[in-house]
């Protein structure tokens, strides 16, 4: 039976085709190590729109491998509302998360020996998930060489992936994710070891995956000159998205074009905004802030104690 066919009726289907694909409200993960409770995410808002690319950034143990995990359907939420797709990825059977993770996600890691299998071919590897899918099996040859042909390595169909460079593999690991036309497609640290050259391509790859296919891709990286290359950058302190860039293309009257970042905090459903710690080391500010709400702004001071 095809992925898709099993999509639970329980499971709430999305609206309009302008809602979210992906939505986290208030998630929380909490992992038991022995008597330790270690708090992964603690309250992680997050809303990804059909279509977008966005970059997730933070700090080693911010949280971004379990938001990742739980939206690849290899984890659960211990507390709050994740959806994907239609998909309540908290109350998902066993049968409905294999059939999640055949059909709706697609995922790119960064070491390649975790996304090939080393001893078939570039189209072999691709083959794999269009059977395990039961895609047509007369289809299946032509369209994994579209794959191939489509992320530019349609010349590396015959070779092993050790006789492939680093790229070349990345490019193989993004047609075998693509291959059952997953609507979201998450790469965790897809470039983190390649050169600035080829992780430029990678990144075009990618980025065409979502404006010509109108694939979702999350990017999960700690490097901030790769997530300068999408429209969205959100960050994640401390088990929290605590800021977003936007980035947009200006032109001036003589028609040159600029790119334009704006930084915003996020202010999650309780009202908390997390103020970056840049800011509040140069405002000297602590546990007590002053507020003072104006016509068309908030204002935040120090509140003068010594």
């Amino acid at each position: 039976m095809a992925a898709e066919q099993l999509a639970p009726s329980s499971v709430p289907q999305t609206g309009p085709a302008l809602d979210p694909l992906i939505v986290c409200e208030s998630v929380v993960r909490i992992h038991q190590h022995g008597r330790i409770e270690v708090q992964a995410l603690q309250g992680l808002d997050l809303h990804v729109d059909k279509g977008e690319m966005i970059a997730v950034v933070g700090p080693s143990g911010a949280g971004k491998s379990t938001l990742l995990s739980i939206l690849a359907g290899a984890d659960t939420p211990t507390a709050g509302t994740v959806r994907v797709a239609g998909w309540d990825l908290t109350r998902m059977s066993g049968t409905e998360r294999v059939a999640y993770r055949r059909g709706v996600v697609g995922l790119v890691q960064q070491q390649a020996s975790r996304n090939l299998i080393p001893y078939l071919t570039a189209i072999d590897n691709v083959l794999v998930p269009l059977g395990l899918a039961a895609y047509p099996r007369r289809l299946r040859a032509a369209r994994a060489a579209e794959l191939l042909e489509r992320v530019g390595v349609a010349h590396c169909a015959g070779r092993l992936p050790r006789q492939l460079s680093g790229g070349e593999q990345q490019r193989v690991a993004i047609a075998v994710a693509l291959a059952n036309d997953p609507p979201l497609l998450l790469a965790d640290e897809p470039t983190g070891e390649l050169d600035t050259a080829t992780s430029h391509e990678i990144f075009d790859t990618l980025r065409a995956a979502s404006t010509e296919a109108g694939v979702t891709v999350v990017v999960v990286t700690h490097d901030p000159t790769v997530s300068g290359q999408v429209g969205r950058t959100v960050s994640i302190r401390d088990g929290r998205t605590s800021s977003e860039v936007l980035r947009h293309t200006e032109h001036s009257d003589d028609g040159e074009a600029r790119i334009v970042a704006q930084e915003f905090a996020v202010m999650d459903r309780a009202g908390r905004v997390q103020v970056p710690r840049e800011f509040r080391q140069a405002l000297e500010l602590t546990r007590r802030v002053r507020l003072a709400l104006e016509a068309d702004h908030l204002e935040l001071w120090p509140d003068g104690r010594k």
